[in-house]
């Protein structure tokens, strides 16, 4: 299981982009060689590729790799910056936080609705379901990641190796 976890994002980004480049390859040789083009191609890898986004997100946030001004954390001393760091990572969580909660909202709304896709026919709650999921784990990476630093602080050396 502790595999599963610790690799979960990539379980579902390497398929997503896998799936996401044979189909738009599919389309292109359909639109060039054949002249005639799929209707539900483009919709299908465009879906791919927001989920993949958001995997994506909690991806980097696991290997601690999300963006971040090193030049700002550099300028206090050095034995104020384990602190900083954290405060940051807190920032992030509070942000990831709010965009799952908006994205329950949104999620309740598109299912009520009952809107579906115009190619494909697709049930929309499932492409708005991607930032929810994706920040949900995204929250958990972070909680990790500040866990993580808040045990480090001792050990200088492990907590400025991000």
């Amino acid at each position: 299981m502790k595999y599963v976890w610790d690799h979960l994002e990539e379980f579902f980004i390497i398929p997503l982009m896998f799936a996401m480049s044979i189909i738009i390859f599919i389309q292109v040789i359909m639109r060039y060689v054949f002249q005639n083009s799929l209707t539900w191609s483009e919709e299908l890898a465009r879906y791919m590729f927001v989920w993949l986004v958001y995997f994506a997100v909690s991806f980097t946030a696991r290997r601690e790799k999300h963006i971040r001004i090193d030049a700002a954390i550099n300028l206090y001393p050095k034995k104020m910056r384990p602190y900083i760091e954290i405060l940051s990572e807190i920032i992030v969580l509070a942000f990831s936080v709010f965009i799952a909660v908006t994205g329950v909202t949104v999620f309740q709304k598109i299912t009520w609705s009952g809107q579906i896709s115009p190619a494909i026919g697709l049930p929309m709650q499932f492409v708005y379901a991607a930032p929810l999921v994706g920040f949900v784990l995204t929250a958990i990476r972070q909680i990790e990641c500040i866990i993580k630093r808040i045990k480090n602080l001792n050990k200088p050396e492990e907590v400025s190796k991000v």
